[in-house]
């Protein structure tokens, strides 16, 4: 017979309270962006309001609050004449009362997260509502459709989308219900959005093609034969699929005229439209040998929370004796005065974080930042600059993606800057860019007719200098986007 018994456990888990929700959202928001961000948290909130607070105009200390090194942020809340808890603090009030959410159920939620709007993303946002999906399935695929990248891919897994959307939104959903979306979605118009690949692009696009042999021994070259055809493997293809040159032909004719990029052919495609509109981060000025660091905050107006919204709170506290209908609009109250607070604590706190990570950047790369050559881009990883800042490096990577900074010698991306370390013959630290530069120009000045393969390289780099690995050489050829010798090979 089994018996029951209570057990205590101890667990420790960490919760990333409302407040350090937004400053994280905030940090992944480009310059370009911000205002953007910021005017829809006006209109979504009314304890929220722009400019200058007026009782502390006479002070002077609005904008040292948001932007300079002042002591603690305070919540207008805590004062001694109010008391929140006290108040609303009784038996009948369930706990779900006291979760935060800064939009309104009936309203619909247009905001994409991780990706600037384009027609691209109207054009596949409209597409839900031709599906049966729900109010919050439909919140979901909004926001996995803001997480497709530039090329429209999308390439997190569905347990990643989970993880992410509870971080980021605070929503739960099951693995199950995010895959079931995502599916939705890849069904949308153009053939191969969203999918995770290449692979999976080119046979959803070809699913949607009328049926033919070539169209049939397409499919199974790409689902069963991907990688013999990508390394242009066609003898051990015909062989397989027992096909000859002509059936072969035609079915990569097939192939060839797909879609490779899901999000090309568009006008204003989500690549297009960042590269015309970058706007810099961070602005870089020599001074005489100083350099001088300027973070755009934007166009970014002053905020603060809403004094008439803090006079109700202290009003409903006067009264003789709290009623449901006032618990229930203390909360109401409450609750949009602290996500303002959240919201302009945590504009302070981003714009701290990105000064502190550039700052840390311009001192490691200075002898760039003043001469503007490349060769003098020394070795540094992401650790290095969280190892300085005392940020976790996960905090780094998002002040670092999506930023750049413009300088006297053109604007660059905040990645531009971190290059992994290498050891030359001679004993010397060097940046793996100058390795990338010089294996770029080998391969420009090749005989097009006898390329060279990577171990040839290795023996050229190794007369200049470098010694380096055949498997380093083929991972910068490949990041450097120059395929293997036998398919740079001139076949005229």
């Amino acid at each position: 017979m089994n018996s029951l018994s209570l057990t205590q456990q101890q667990r420790l888990q960490t919760k990333l309270s409302p407040s350090q929700i937004q400053e994280v959202r905030l940090l992944e928001v480009p310059a370009c962006d911000l205002l953007q961000r910021v005017n829809e948290e006006l209109q979504a909130n009314p304890a929220l309001e722009e400019g200058r607070d007026p009782e502390e105009l006479q002070e002077e200390r609005f904008e040292e609050d948001l932007y300079g090194e002042e002591e603690e942020y305070k919540n207008p809340l805590q004062t001694e004449d109010f008391n929140y808890d006290d108040y609303v603090n009784d038996d009948e009030t369930p706990d779900y009362m006291f979760r935060q959410s800064n939009y309104s159920s009936d309203d619909e939620q247009e905001e994409t997260m991780m990706s600037s709007s384009t027609s691209l993303l109207e054009y596949l946002k409209s597409q839900i509502y031709l599906t049966k999906m729900d109010k919050p399935q439909r919140h979901i695929a909004k926001w996995v459709i803001g997480n497709i990248d530039d090329d429209g891919f999308l390439r997190r897994t569905t347990e990643q989308l989970v993880d992410d959307i509870a971080f980021q939104e605070g929503i739960i959903v099951s693995e199950q219900e995010m895959a079931d979306i995502v599916a939705q979605i890849k069904r949308f118009d153009p053939p191969g959005i969203a999918s995770a690949d290449l692979q999976e692009c080119l046979l959803a696009q070809l699913e949607d093609q009328p049926e033919s042999e070539a169209r049939d021994y397409a499919i199974a070259i790409l689902y069963r034969y991907f990688k013999d055809f990508s390394k242009h493997h066609f003898d051990h293809i015909k062989e397989r699929l027992e096909i000859d040159d002509d059936q072969l032909k035609d079915a990569i004719d097939v192939i060839v005229h797909l879609n490779q990029k899901p999000a090309n052919g568009y006008k204003d495609s989500i690549y297009e439209s960042r590269q015309s509109t970058i706007i810099p981060d961070f602005y870089v000025e020599n001074r005489d040998g100083d350099l001088v660091l300027t973070t755009n905050t934007g166009d970014v107006p002053d905020l603060h929370v809403s004094n008439e919204y803090l006079r109700m709170l202290k009003e409903y506290s006067e009264l003789p004796k709290s009623t449901k209908e006032s618990r229930e609009a203390v909360r109401f109250i409450k609750n949009k005065v602290d996500a303002a607070s959240w919201f302009i604590e945590a504009i302070r706190q981003r714009n701290e974080t990105l000064n502190k990570t550039m700052s840390a950047i311009i001192a490691q790369q200075r002898e760039f930042f003043l001469e503007g050559d490349e060769a003098a881009i020394k070795p540094m990883k992401m650790q290095d600059i969280a190892d300085i800042t005392g940020y976790d490096i996960s905090t780094i990577s998002r002040v670092c993606n999506s930023k750049y900074v413009q300088t006297e010698f053109g604007v660059f991306s905040l990645k531009h800057f971190f290059a992994e370390s290498m050891t030359n013959m001679e004993g010397e630290t060097i940046s793996n860019r100058e390795i990338k530069k010089i294996l770029s120009e080998l391969i420009a000045a090749e005989d097009k007719d006898n390329p060279l393969n990577d171990d040839a390289l290795v023996e050229l780099l190794a007369e200049q200098g470098y010694k380096v690995a055949r498997r380093t050489v083929a991972k910068y050829r490949d990041l450097l986007g120059i395929p293997v010798a036998r398919l740079r090979r001139n076949l005229g």
